[in-house]
């Protein structure tokens, strides 16, 4: 199969942006991702996709915790930075959920323990027990073939 076209097919779904979070030995990291989504209402669970080649993977193994931070639509130069397309020149104004560094203002802050690991392909899947969850009313970032988008509603059509 050709990988490309593989690419720009996933492309075609649209997905919230997400930046996951976790400290190990003081410091606090972070990276961008859309590979999370959740897997068990009872109990609540979880699940992030981790590249091999990305330095979070180690940090998330070593520290057994991780946060989801679900970005607003105000929240693009996080994500741009997490991904390493940008440098922001603030502070990352981070906050404490249950123990774990979250994003302050993100849509939801969801703090996690991680329960167990598989490895597929060149992924890593955590998946997460939720200890502890923040929201914020505001509209989200969404991505969609390669960009950033925001959600407009759709018109409700005129019944005949």
């Amino acid at each position: 199969m050709d990988g490309r076209k593989f690419r720009f097919a996933m492309g075609n779904f649209s997905t919230g942006v997400t930046v996951i979070t976790t400290e190990l030995d003081g410091e606090v990291s972070g990276m961008t991702a859309n590979a999370f989504m959740s897997l068990s209402m009872d109990p609540e669970l979880v699940v992030i996709s981790i590249d091999e080649k990305a330095q979070m993977l180690e940090k998330i193994k070593r520290s057994g915790k991780y946060a989801v931070n679900i970005l607003s639509a105000e929240q693009q130069d996080l994500s741009m930075n997490f991904a390493g397309q940008s440098k922001l020149d603030k502070d990352i104004p981070f906050q404490k959920l249950s123990g774990v560094p979250v994003i302050e203002g993100s849509l939801a802050q969801v703090s996690c323990e991680v329960t167990g690991s598989h490895v597929e392909g060149d992924h890593t899947l955590f998946i997460g027990r939720v200890n502890d969850i923040h929201l914020e009313d505001n509209e989200p970032l969404v991505f969609f073939k390669g960009k950033y988008r925001s959600l407009s509603p759709i018109e409700e059509m005129a019944s005949g």
